[in-house]
This record gives structure tokens, sequence and C-alpha cells, in this order.
């Protein structure tokens, strides 16, 4: 019986990491490569987030639908703000989930590279699959709070026009806008620790800065294309009158809102893509 024969594998071809060559390397089709990836990131984050709660997912209706009733009563009743000819609870509950997936997104995402730097510094992918995950299991909660947002349409007896097929849009609008300040986060956290004090104040600012309690057509018509210069206004803007009807027609505000988003979306990408190869090391 003759033993048997060696097999002589051929060593496999060696992948070269180099620094992106100029602004616009952007490396989407290697990241594209990677897309199983940030699916499984998603998944996971999607899992750990309710692992052992008591009460599960309810937790993304719970923590909106408590607010929206402390807004109802010390906005609504106590200091009588407008709510642009929409019951309280509906005027604040539509503007309160486009800005509570928002937050929860761009702070998944401005966390992302530092909460995964063990993973970073010892195995090689596209980092920017990490910021891009951190995007979509707020999706989820978003969805399941979406229900509760019909729910009290129906109560109300609000019934949506043909506004609503402009829904998708906005919610779009809303992820790239997550996605857009989450890059630039992300980068300037893992290099800068100082970013995870100064991002509770940011959202707070942001928060009163961007029409939830009010409505944007308070302020007079020669403001609204200088408050479109938050991109925050143009989304919860638009989302309200997408699902109610009320309010005035995307316009300029959302024009330049829209413009801001894809102007930081780029330039968020390119500054990554140029502190990406920095990244595993300061982590």
């Amino acid at each position: 019986m003759s033993p048997p024969r060696e097999e002589h594998l051929l060593p496999a071809a060696p992948i070269l990491i180099s620094p992106p060559k100029g602004w616009a390397d952007l490396e989407l089709r290697e990241l594209w490569r990677y897309r199983e990836l940030l699916y499984f990131f998603a998944w996971r984050d999607l899992k750990v987030r309710y692992k052992q709660t008591l009460i599960g997912a309810s937790w993304a209706v719970i923590q909106p639908f408590m607010i929206m009733i402390v807004f109802t009563i010390f906005f609504g009743r106590i200091l009588n703000l407008p709510s642009g000819g929409l019951p309280a609870p509906l005027f604040y509950y539509s503007a309160l989930l486009p800005w509570t997936y928002f937050v929860t997104a761009m702070s998944g995402a401005a966390n992302s590279v530092v909460s995964n730097q063990g993973i970073i510094t010892k195995t090689y992918f596209p980092r920017l699959v990490l910021p891009l995950s951190a995007v979509i299991p707020p999706m989820v909660d978003f969805a399941i709070a979406f229900v509760v947002l019909l729910v009290m349409m129906v109560y109300y007896g609000i019934v949506p026009g043909l506004a609503i097929l402009t829904l998708p849009l906005f919610m779009a609008l809303a992820i790239l806008t997550a996605i857009a300040v989450g890059l630039w986060l992300s980068a300037l956290n893992a290099i800068y620790r100082d970013v995870r004090h100064v991002l509770p104040f940011i959202i707070q600012l942001w928060f009163f800065i961007s029409p939830v309690v009010y409505s944007a057509e308070l302020l007079p018509e020669r403001f609204q294309a200088l408050y479109g210069l938050n991109p925050m206004a143009g989304v919860i803007t638009g989302f309200r009158w997408a699902i109610t009807g009320e309010g005035s027609p995307p316009g300029v505000l959302t024009l330049v809102s829209t413009a801001v988003v894809i102007a930081t979306l780029v330039s968020g990408f390119i500054y990554f893509r140029s502190r990406e190869t920095l990244i595993a090391d300061v982590v």
C-alpha cells in the first residue's frame, strides 16, 4: 500500500491594504463585497438591544409615547402652544417618531467604531460597515412605534391624503441624515474621545432648534431657508405633513435641508475614509 501523497497548496494571494489615493477614493465596491457583514452587525446590535429586557421591543413605543404625554400636558395644555390644526398628541407624536429614530441611529453610528475596537484591531474589513450598520436596528423600533401612530390617526379621524406617498422620501432623508452626521462623529470619536461627552449636549441643543414641540410655520417666510440649514427641520416638517396632510407642502425649507444632507453625507464619507487608516492605531 503506497503512502498518501502530500498535497501542495498554493499560498493565497496577498491582499494589499493601502490608504485612500485621493478624496474620491471611497472604495464603495469593496463595501458592497462586505454587505453580508453589514447585515450581521445590524442583526447583532438588534439582538443585544433587547437582550435580558423585561418588556422587550415595547420600549420602542413607551419612550416616544410617554414623551408625547408630557409634551401634551406642558406644551399643549399649560403653555398652549399651537399644534398646527392637529390634536396635540398627534402633533407631538408624529414629530417624535423621526426625531427618536434620528437620535438613536446617530448615537449608535457615532459610538460604533469605539464600541467595536476589539474587532477593529484584530481583523480587516471596511470600517464604513460599522456606522452604516448602526442605523439599521432603529428602523425596527420606528416600524413598531409607527403602528401606534396609525392607531392614533384612526382614533382622531385623520385620513391621510396623497401626501402620504412622499412619506418614504422623508424617512429616507432621516436615514441619510443619521448616516451623514454619524460618519463625522464616529471618525472624530475614535480620535478625540471628547466627542462622547459633547454628544448629549449636541442632541439636546439640536432638539430645541428642531420643530418637534412647535411648527416650523411659526417662523416668518424669510427665515425658512435659513431654518432649512437644520436638516431635521426638513425631515420633521415633511414627515408631519406627509402623514397628516396638515401644514405646508415641501418648499424651500425642505430643499435646503436636502442639500445640506447631501453635502454632509459626501463630506462625511470622504472624511471617514481619510481617517480610516488611523482608526486601528488610535481606537
